[in-house]
This record gives structure tokens, C-alpha cells and sequence, in this order.
């Protein structure tokens, strides 16, 4: 039995595209931030993302970031008049530990990619247009 190649790649290519298709694959979608606490997005009139549906990146959430600082704080002009407020200047150096306040806010528009077969949603960033 002799096997056809163009009918048995056009077979594979066919149920590849179906697979595709029926797994809704990574696409991007807006939606409004409903709820800060526990957070809430919603994309459409009948879709309200959960939590445990949100992946969130740095862009969107508060985060703490280590950084090298190496100067010398400026001179102040001093403080009340006593010597403890008196005008200086000194080094700073080190790794210096801060925090990045980006956390979502109520009525916030974002972008997201959704993947999971729509199961998921990662939100990448604030946007500033209509949803």
C-alpha cells in the first residue's frame, strides 16, 4: 500500500490548525480594572477576570528592586539652626534597597495577553486608550 506524502502533509497540516484553533492561542486583549482588592479585571460586559486568573508584571504591581548608588548627597542649606541641621554633604554608597509603588488602581485601563487557552491573562502595562 503505497502512502500519498502530499495528502499525509496536508492531513498533519489541517489537524495542527485545528489544534491551534481550538486551543485559543496567546492573543491581546483590554480591560478595566474593577477591584484593587482582591484584583479584578473586566474585559467585556460578561467577562470579570479573577485573581487567580491575573499573572502580573513589574509593570502593574509593587515590587522591591536592589540597586549600587555611588555619590555624595547634596548640601543643604541646614534646618531650625541647630547644629544637628547644619549644612553638609556626605557619601553614599552601597547597595540600597527600594521600592516601586506601580500597583493598579480602580478604573485603570490595561493590556493583556491571554494564554492558557483563555484561562490566564498576563497583564503587561497601563493603557491610555478606550476599552
Amino acid at each position: 500500500m503505497s502512502i500519498d506524502m502530499n495528502t499525509f502533509l496536508g492531513n498533519i497540516k489541517r489537524a495542527a490548525v485545528e489544534a491551534v484553533d481550538a486551543g485559543k492561542p496567546a492573543a491581546l486583549v483590554f480591560g478595566k480594572v474593577t477591584s484593587t482588592s482582591p484584583l479584578k479585571i473586566q474585559v467585556d460586559q460578561k467577562l470579570e477576570l479573577a485573581p487567580w486568573q491575573l499573572i502580573l508584571t513589574n509593570a502593574v504591581r509593587d515590587y522591591t528592586v536592589q540597586m549600587t548608588v555611588d555619590h555624595n548627597t547634596e548640601k543643604t542649606s541646614g534646618g531650625s539652626g541647630t547644629s544637628v541641621f547644619a549644612s553638609h554633604s556626605h557619601a553614599y554608597k552601597g547597595k540600597k534597597i527600594y521600592r516601586v509603588h506601580n500597583a493598579l488602581k480602580t478604573g485603570e485601563k490595561v493590556i493583556m495577553l491571554r494564554v492558557d487557552g483563555g484561562q490566564r491573562f498576563i497583564i503587561l502595562d497601563r493603557v491610555e486608550v478606550p476599552v
